[in-house]
């Protein structure tokens, strides 16, 4: 799943610790969601949405695989 929060948390002048402390997860968890290596959860993904002021689906993008 690809995501947006390394464009959003950079324009609002965040580094990954004030990011998850924010939304109460660590730094590493940030850094893996940003680098793709983590998915998070429903009300991970959500709470990060709302911070930002968007939908989930704004944030955070499923990989089309249609067959």
């Amino acid at each position: 799943m690809r995501n947006d929060v390394r464009v959003l948390r950079s324009a609002k002048g965040l580094s990954q610790q004030a990011l998850g402390r924010a939304l109460g997860v660590s730094r590493q968890t940030i850094n893996a969601i940003e680098q793709g290596r983590y998915d998070p959860s429903l009300p991970l993904a959500i709470r990060t949405a709302r911070y930002f002021g968007r939908t989930v689906e704004e944030v955070f993008h499923v990989d089309d695989e249609s067959s």
